[in-house]
């Protein structure tokens, strides 16, 4: 194994070092990217369901726009507008805090942020905090890759996150 793509597992404590190898080592993109779906999209389809439960009444996102307007900004433009302010936040976090420090208090502030936004719902940053946590553990695993590469897969995982809801959305389907 090469010094560039050598385990960085021990880059992170509990509770990020139980995530799948593919997401703490930077050595294979496709099955990183894959990996981080799957971490993602399910499980925020199964927070979603439960708050659903738990609070019947919540309100739900609402987007200004439609159409292909509405899934370009989803699945590009906010993944890469998010990613910026997300690692942005992560490189000034890790001057003073280890990267799960980093990551966990990252996840929360985009958990955060989103049940603030303007078009936010108090609820939504129950389930927005989890994928936040993956594409800010890839942003810190890849990383020691370089920055573009951090940059790119983290926005890439949130725009395939993004994608099947908005795909949703745009052909009509009441989500």
């Amino acid at each position: 194994m090469s010094e560039e793509i050598a385990p960085r597992r021990e880059l992170f404590s509990k509770p990020i070092n139980y995530l799948p190898r593919s997401i703490l080592e930077p050595g294979q993109p496709f099955r990183a990217i894959g990996t981080a779906w799957l971490l993602t999209f399910p499980v925020s389809i199964f927070l979603a369901m439960v708050l659903a439960i738990l609070v019947p009444n919540a309100s739900q996102p609402e987007f200004p726009f439609t159409g292909a307007d509405l899934f370009l900004r989803l699945v590009i433009l906010a993944p890469v507008l998010e990613t910026l302010i997300m690692g942005g936040v992560i490189l000034i976090l890790q001057l003073f805090l280890r990267p799960t420090a980093a990551v966990l208090v990252t996840a929360l502030g985009a958990g955060l942020a989103h049940s603030f936004a303007p078009n936010g719902v108090a609820v939504w940053g129950l389930v927005i905090w989890w994928p936040f946590l993956i594409f800010s553990t890839l942003f810190v695993t890849w990383r020691h890759r370089s920055l573009l590469a951090a940059f790119g897969m983290a926005a890439f995982a949130h725009g395939l996150h993004n994608l099947p809801t908005a795909a949703l959305i745009v052909s009509g389907v009441n989500i």
